[in-house]
């Protein structure tokens, strides 16, 4: 088995990990630069598990193959969001993030618009309107898409990936 999984290749989820392991090497004072750079060009340079393996072979946590880190597994994913579970159905942080700008984006030409008729001694036509709405039912029928429908793009990326 040990050797069948140093001739097995690898992803670049699997580089991506060698990558940051040599990164937080550097950082902890494990490796020169030069070491470092090294050591970076022979990571996207290795075919299999073996190649990485002996890239990381002499740094601590490091446990071949038995207990290796790298292993044939799920990728890497570094945003939490793309861990969810397709049927969960709490509130991605990219939807509350364009809803929270589309929000500011109103306020302010809310008050714009309030500082402008107080000035003027009337109120003015509600120009606003012409921000808030289109906008807002743009994402309208984004969140009814992700939260009825379950049509949510990060976990539609998620599998399109993991399926391939």
């Amino acid at each position: 088995m040990a050797d069948r999984r140093e001739e097995l290749r690898a992803a670049d989820v699997d580089r991506q990990f060698v990558a940051e392991r040599l990164k937080a090497a550097l950082d902890e004072g494990r490796l020169s630069l030069g070491e470092y750079d090294d050591r970076l060009k022979d990571t996207y340079a290795a075919r299999t598990y073996g190649d990485l393996d002996g890239i990381l072979k002499d740094l601590p946590g490091f446990h071949p193959v038995g207990g290796s880190q790298l292993a044939p597994a799920e990728p890497f994913v570094d945003d939490p969001d793309e861990r969810a579970d397709p049927s969960d159905k709490s509130n991605p942080r990219w939807l509350v993030g364009i809803w929270g700008a589309w929000l500011v984006a109103v306020s302010v030409n809310v008050v714009i618009w309030a500082l402008v008729s107080i000035s003027a001694g009337e109120a003015v036509y509600f120009w606003p309107m012409w921000v808030a709405g289109p906008w807002g039912a743009v994402l309208l029928a984004s969140t009814f898409s992700v939260k009825v429908l379950g049509n949510n793009p990060e976990n539609d990326r998620q599998r399109r990936y993991r399926d391939s």
